[in-house]
């Protein structure tokens, strides 16, 4: 039997953007591969690890069956977690260091990283989700472990229709609901029906889109935006069949559309078969001020809008369950063509968000984190008000970021830069563009997300932009 030996306690280095299992599992993954931690280790179990790190117990849980699942951790019946023994073979050997013939390059260190794609995850309500999934998990539940429908859970899809009208005017059924693990899966499922067409899109816009529309092998036409969203004159001229658009919180730019550019979005589509609207209903939840924005898909009479969702925001980025609502046309076309292809989300899993969002627990949890993220805002629009004379602020009235256009023309990468040399990293608008930019105002722009950073933080970040940027 092989030897067994003891490790001390973990002192796992913290940063503020990722999620803190993630963390936990990169840390433990590369001190085993490295040998750091050598095989036979045992480490210290999760509810010591928690207690240690002052994290909750389910993201030790979380970290350690990864890291199990993987094959870096062997866990034994009542004894605990290990260090599995790794055949070096499977590892490329590292090239030794020429300081001479090369230079290493070395990421930057940021005191504080504004970052567009963490939430904030202290306020997830684990407990409960917890809870849900004992209760999901009980003997009386044994048919959760069958394959179930290709469109994923009957009583999650239920569920989401019920939100979705009362909460974005979607009007559709369970059938026309396709639950999927991720946009781009349900974009990929997606091109299985439209076939490989000519694709619009909003520049800036969300990449991993267009990325995902690229390897599919559709053209993408990029197409500009006024202060109302795309433009459809140039829509118009574009030879699209398909426009993916954003209209009730575009990203990156934060823009609302308007009810009238809206018509005209639904008449283009409606001017010739085969044309159709993929609305992303991006960041909806997250509005600050005013009445919620309906949905595209609810101002539609003739069945030209594609609907698509995430919970990643609202709940948690490991949760992977998004939603395609499939017109009227091509829900026949899907249920002759694409019945075959299976739920790409656990079973359980889908029935623990059902629970979440059928017994209300999903709609007092937006409530809260709208609060949370309003006094974010608040705390960085406050820090940043000194800047105001140099910067104009937009996309403030909802979303989890926000934009700092420069009013005396100083570039993106002038703006960028600065701020690295204060130990802040902020991001480019120029890193969303799919093709030439048709910009609106002079000087550079670049985005400051919050959802992940405390209001500590924020004020931090905060001062030191001040600083950089009004030298």
């Amino acid at each position: 039997m092989r030897k067994r030996e003891p490790m001390q306690e973990l002192t796992i280095p913290f940063n503020e953007t990722d999620p803190l299992y993630e963390q936990i599992y990169r840390y433990i993954r590369e001190q085993v591969k490295t040998e750091q931690i050598p095989a036979g280790t045992k480490l210290p179990s999760t509810r010591r690890l928690a207690e240690h790190l002052g994290v909750s117990r389910s993201t030790t849980q979380l970290a350690y069956d990864q890291l199990v699942a993987e094959g870096y951790l062997e866990a034994e019946p009542c004894r605990g977690y290990f260090a599995a023994r790794l055949e070096p073979l499977f590892y490329p050997e590292r090239r030794p260091e020429n300081r001479e013939s090369e230079e290493r390059v070395e990421a930057p260190s940021y005191l504080v990283d504004f970052s567009l794609r963490g939430i904030d995850l202290e306020h997830f309500p684990y407990a409960l989700w917890r809870r849900l999934s004992r209760e999901s998990l009980s003997a009386e539940n044994r048919e959760l472990f069958s394959a179930g429908e290709s469109k994923g859970d009957a009583v999650l899809r239920q569920a989401v229709c019920g939100y979705l009208y009362g909460a974005r005017g979607v009007r559709c059924r369970p059938k026309q609901l396709i639950v999927g693990a991720g946009n781009e899966y349900l974009l990929m499922l997606l091109h299985q029906l439209l076939g490989t067409q000519v694709v619009a899109m909003e520049t800036p816009t969300y990449r991993q889109a267009f990325l995902t529309f690229e390897r599919l092998g559709h053209q993408v036409i990029p197409v500009g935006m006024d202060g109302n969203g795309m433009r459809t004159e140039a829509l118009a001229a574009s030879g699209a069949k398909i426009a993916y658009v954003m209209p009730s919180h575009q990203f990156p730019t934060g823009i609302v559309m308007p009810i009238r550019r809206r018509m005209e979005l639904l008449s283009w589509a409606s001017e010739e078969d085969g044309r159709y609207l993929i609305e992303d209903d991006y960041d909806s939840e997250f509005r600050y001020w005013g009445k919620p924005v309906p949905s595209l898909q609810s101002a539609d009479a003739k069945g030209r809008v594609i609907y698509l969702g995430s919970f990643s925001r609202a709940v948690a980025p490991a949760i992977r369950v998004s939603y395609l609502m499939l017109p009227e046309p091509l829900l026949d076309l899907y249920e002759k063509t694409c019945f075959f292809y299976a739920s790409t989300v656990s079973r359980i899993d889908q029935r623990i968000l059902a629970r979440f969002i059928g017994e209300g627990h999903y709609e007092r949890h937006l409530n809260r984190m709208r609060g949370i993220y309003r006094a974010k805002h608040d705390v960085l629009l406050s820090a940043l008000s000194p800047l105001r004379e140099d910067f104009a602020v937009s996309g403030e009235h909802a979303g989890i970021h926000i934009l700092l256009h420069s009013k005396k023309g100083r570039t993106e990468q002038e703006l960028v830069q600065a701020a690295k040399q204060a130990g802040v990293r902020i991001y480019g608008l120029s890193e969303f563009d799919i093709g030439k930019p048709e910009r609106e105002v002079e000087g550079g722009t670049v985005l400051l997300g919050y959802a992940s950073l405390s209001a500590e933080k924020i004020e931090q970040g905060a001062r030191l932009l001040l600083a950089a940027l009004s030298s």
